[in-house]
């Protein structure tokens, strides 16, 4: 049995866990989530506490005890707190720009890229450099996080580019001009 998925989740005091026909609904501040629980995956409520057990006889699904809690904590964290991402834009005339539900990024290429904002993300754009990713779903917020990232990754030479707040760029020696000799 996965030791991850043996540790209990504390529940916070706003948040309210439903389990019912093996969906587990979070209803919190944030907004609602709910979660399929497969067969040999038993999820119980006790004194604010939530305990996923795993049947031990099913070999798959003993192998994926740890990642079902993780993703009933993360929804429970979703909807009690919510999830953010920062990215920053690092370039001349970079810049991004929230246009009903897409994104607007000048990047560097001829045409503007225009990326559909997902259902249940809030953007919110400050200086057009830095855009924040804000939600409830963790996979969600990471997902379109990397996807703008994808856009324009930063590069190695000049560090240009699109990049996580406090992801560090390691930059590499420019061609080196031959010495000349008459």
């Amino acid at each position: 049995m996965s030791r991850l998925g043996k540790t209990p989740i504390e529940l916070p005091k706003n948040v309210e866990v439903k389990i019912q026909d093996g969906l587990v609904h979070a209803k919190g501040p944030k907004g609602t989530l709910s979660f399929i629980a497969v067969p040999g995956i038993s999820v119980r409520v006790e004194d604010d506490r939530l305990f996923v057990d795993c049947d031990e006889t099913l070999q798959p699904k003993k192998t994926t005890h740890g990642l079902y809690r993780a993703t009933i904590n993360n929804m429970i964290v979703g909807v009690s707190k919510g999830f953010e991402k920062k990215l920053t834009l690092i370039g001349v005339g970079y810049r991004a720009a929230v246009q009903g539900h897409r994104l607007d990024l000048q990047i560097g290429f001829s045409h503007p890229t225009q990326l559909p904002i997902p259902k249940g993300v809030q953007i919110e754009v400050d200086k057009s450099t830095s855009i924040l990713i804000k939600g409830i779903d963790k996979q969600v917020v990471g997902q379109f996080a990397a996807t703008i990232r994808a856009a324009r990754p930063p590069e190695p030479y000049k560090g240009k580019g699109i990049r996580y707040e406090n992801e560090y760029v390691r930059k590499k020696a420019g061609k080196a001009a031959k010495g000349k000799t008459a």
